[in-house]
């Protein structure tokens, strides 16, 4: 691996490239050895800059930072530089995982009968597992929710409240006239209103 250091109104000290060297190790251990690195240092109005950029195979990767001091700026250039090595091998494999052969019939009748070496097409049986297309019952279980319940007569507004401070999603009650009123929350949020005639 081959680094190329720049600095800008800024000295390199060998710590700050010590610091730099062994988080490209880490990196080294992700990706490998198979790119070149340029490290940029500046300092600008008091400001201490770090970048550092990797060129692997399928582009390059940037790790940039901007803090008080340099060995801050270069650790967390660093550390950003690790997360997207971290999302490039990932985005990789998962190419690479990718990349097989679209599947044709022929082809796997040509390996079944080099795996068995007949020179015929022979039936082969195949045993298929179906699933019943609806599941069976369960047993019910039944609880009191009394909580869902209203004891005494309120308004619309007043039952939307309770629902929501009761955390129920189903909440019976009467309005002043006397009327069976049910409001339901349905799984997009919603609240319907239910009246019993």
């Amino acid at each position: 691996m081959n680094v190329e250091y720049t600095a800008r109104k800024y000295k390199i000290t060998p710590t700050i490239r010590k610091e730099v060297e062994t988080g490209l190790d880490k990196i080294r251990k992700i990706l490998g050895d198979r790119f070149e690195t340029k490290v940029i240092l500046a300092v600008e109005k008091r400001q201490h800059k770090a970048e550092i950029t990797i060129t692997p195979p399928n582009g390059p990767i940037v790790g940039l930072a901007e803090t008080a001091d340099m060995s801050s700026a270069v650790s967390e250039a660093l550390d950003h530089l690790h997360k997207q090595a971290l999302k490039y091998k990932t985005n990789w494999l998962s190419k690479k995982r990718k990349a097989v052969k679209k599947f044709d019939g022929q082809s796997l009748e040509d390996n079944i009968e080099a795996a068995l070496g007949l020179a015929e097409n022979p039936a082969v049986s195949v045993l298929v597992h179906k699933f019943p297309s609806v599941a069976g019952t369960t047993e019910v279980h039944l609880v009191h929710a009394r909580d869902s319940v209203a004891l005494h007569p309120m308004t619309l507004e007043e039952a939307i409240k309770e629902a929501h401070f009761r955390d129920k999603d189903v909440f019976v009650f009467r309005d002043f006239k006397g009327k069976l009123i049910i409001l339901h929350r349905t799984r997009e949020g919603k609240m319907e209103l239910i009246e019993a005639p």
